[in-house]
């Protein structure tokens, strides 16, 4: 996909989720990777529903911005998901409600955030890793995230919300969505004692 082709589904993307108030305000922020090792990624203060192609950050392989508006001081969070995981092409990061919900209660497992509820959810996400809350933009997120040493593609920032990883960008916005409905399903029956996929069920969907 060419540099252009890239920047409208970002900005196309974007609309998207905002549009269906999985963010809000100049809340949450997307990046996709280039062949060069470069990355594009929506600047600092910028509502994902009203995203610009032509202003849209470009950065080098060492995260230095080379063009476009100034870029999302989220960039380390970013940054360690790319370095972290194997195949990553593109990375989404929202403040998404029931997700974050999910970051806040106390009985959330860290290495186990949300329940295998549904197939999708499994084939699409698989599991979510909780890290402990850091201030927006603070590089010790990076390091959070670099402690998972790539096992999981789906975190949830503690109070702050999911950074989703993917093969391609369609991968990562899709994956996000499954995990917010998902998040939205477990506070749902949450006290209910609903009926999780099995270790078998789980492990046939893994197949796929």
């Amino acid at each position: 996909m060419t540099h252009a082709a890239l920047r409208e589904s970002i900005c196309r993307f974007g609309e998207s989720m905002f549009s269906r108030g999985l963010t809000m305000g100049s809340s949450g922020n997307i990046s996709v990777k280039l062949d060069d090792g470069g990355w594009l990624v929506t600047p600092t203060n910028a509502s994902l529903g009203h995203l610009n192609p032509e202003t849209l950050s470009l950065l080098d392989a060492k995260g230095n911005h080379i063009s476009g508006d100034a870029p999302t001081k989220e960039v380390p969070l970013h940054t360690a998901m790319y370095e972290s995981v194997e195949r990553c092409s593109a990375i989404v990061h929202l403040h998404s409600c029931h997700s974050v919900a999910v970051s806040m209660l106390p009985e959330t497992n860290p290495e186990n955030a949300i329940p295998p509820l549904t197939a999708y959810y499994v084939m699409r996400v698989g599991k979510t890793a909780l890290v402990p809350y850091h201030i927006p933009g603070d590089p010790k997120v990076g390091d959070a995230i670099r402690g998972l040493a790539g096992k999981y593609t789906s975190v949830l920032l503690a109070n702050h919300g999911p950074v989703v990883a993917g093969k391609s960008l369609e991968a990562a916005v899709y994956a996000t969505e499954e995990l917010e409905e998902t998040a939205k399903l477990h506070l749902m029956t949450r006290g209910l004692n609903p009926r999780a996929l099995s270790a078998e069920q789980i492990a046939e969907l893994e197949r796929f």
